[in-house]
């Protein structure tokens, strides 16, 4: 992340925009060199770290998007776990980076208003898109009968997934909302587990951790919330 935020300066005067978008669900059980689960690494602390890096990067009025996941319902933040495979359940551990991905967002975006940096940080579900290949980390026939959905009308296309994103990313409607998780191209209320407050600031302080560096911006006021100044 470090060598791809510099290739990003020296090609750049500055970023209006950055999706935080790769990630992946993974099978098998293991960890990073930092000795962290890989789901939430690759999911989480990549997309923490980038981020990071390039904050003084970014132009007023830039926006920040991480893409989430509907799939952060049902997962509590268990950072006990996150260091481990024991038990390694596939399923939570994407859960669990996702519910990371809607938490990250939201404190990102109190700690630069806080900051009074003008820059907005939003998370967003795209939908469940078979054509865009992520199937092919699932386990069994899954991939091939997820691979016939795609040609269902009710099935969120490549194209649909992207504009997801782009609501927050670019639309004039959007360039005040911050702290907030998109879904269906509109802000949505999050499980509560992403509305957290405490869980939402330990997140922060322990992905710093396990990064080895300085927790970036610096707490917001408690009680302050980024997603409450916009609808």
């Amino acid at each position: 992340m470090r060598e791809l935020a510099a290739t990003v300066r020296n090609g750049t005067d500055g970023l209006d925009v950055l999706i935080n978008n790769a990630g992946g669900f993974f099978r098998d059980e293991r960890t990073t060199e930092l000795g962290v689960e890989y789901t939430f690494h690759v999911n989480h602390l990549a997309p923490y770290l980038l981020t990071a890096e390039l904050l003084d990067h970014l132009r007023p009025d830039a926006r920040v998007v991480t893409t989430a996941s509907a799939a952060h319902r049902g997962t509590v933040l268990d950072l006990t776990r996150v260091r481990a495979v024991d038990g390694y359940s596939a399923t939570w551990a994407y859960g669990h980076s996702k519910l990371a991905n809607v938490l990250f967002a939201r404190e990102l975006a109190a700690r630069l208003d806080a900051a009074g940096r003008d820059v907005t940080s939003n998370s967003v579900h795209p939908g469940a898109i078979p054509g865009s290949g992520f199937s092919r980390f699932l386990p069994g026939p899954v991939p091939r009968l997820l691979g016939t959905l795609d040609r269902l009308p009710f099935v969120t296309s490549v194209a649909e997934g992207a504009a997801e994103l782009l609501v927050p990313a670019l639309s004039p409607e959007t360039a005040d909302v911050s702290g907030r998780y998109f879904a269906d191209r509109r802000p949505a209320t999050p499980s509560r587990a992403a509305r957290d407050e405490t869980a939402v600031r330990r997140l922060w302080e322990v992905s710093a951790e396990l990064l080895g560096v300085g927790p970036p911006l610096a707490a917001a006021e408690p009680g302050q919330d980024a997603s409450q100044r916009a609808p």
